[in-house]
C-alpha cells in the first residue's frame, strides 16, 4: 500500500507542477487558453493573478515532493489536505471539474496513506 500511496502523491505533485506551468508560463498561449476555457482578452487581463496562482500550486508540489523524498507521511497528509481543500474551494467558486482534477487524486492519496 505504501508504494501505491507514494505513486499517487507523486502524481498529485506532478499535476501541480503542470498547473504551475500552465498558469505561470502558458496562460496567454493556446495551451493555457484551452485548458482554462478563456479568451485572449481575459487571459491578458488576469495574467498577473494567474502567475500568482501558479506559484502557490508550485508550493503545493514542493511540499508533496518534500514529503515523498523525506518519507514523512505527516507532511504528505498535510499537503494532500491542502490540495483537497483547494479542490473544494475551486469547485465552489469556479467549476466543479476542479474537485475532480485536484481533489480526487488528493483524496485517493489520503485514503491510501491511511493504510500505511
Amino acid at each position: 500500500m505504501h508504494i501505491a500511496a507514494n505513486i499517487v502523491v507523486a502524481i498529485v505533485a506532478l499535476i501541480h507542477v503542470y498547473i504551475l506551468v500552465l498558469e505561470m508560463f502558458l496562460w496567454e498561449r493556446p495551451e493555457g487558453l484551452k485548458a482554462f476555457h478563456m479568451d485572449a482578452d481575459f487571459a491578458a487581463a488576469t495574467r498577473v493573478l494567474a502567475a500568482n496562482q501558479g506559484l502557490y500550486n508550485g508550493f503545493l508540489a514542493a511540499g508533496l515532493f518534500w514529503g515523498l523524498f523525506s518519507g514523512d507521511i505527516h507532511v504528505q497528509r498535510f499537503f494532500l489536505g491542502c490540495v483537497l481543500t483547494a479542490g473544494f474551494y475551486g469547485a465552489l467558486t469556479v467549476h466543479a471539474r476542479i474537485l475532480v482534477i485536484q481533489g480526487g487524486p488528493a483524496l485517493l492519496g489520503l485514503v491510501l496513506l491511511a493504510f500505511v
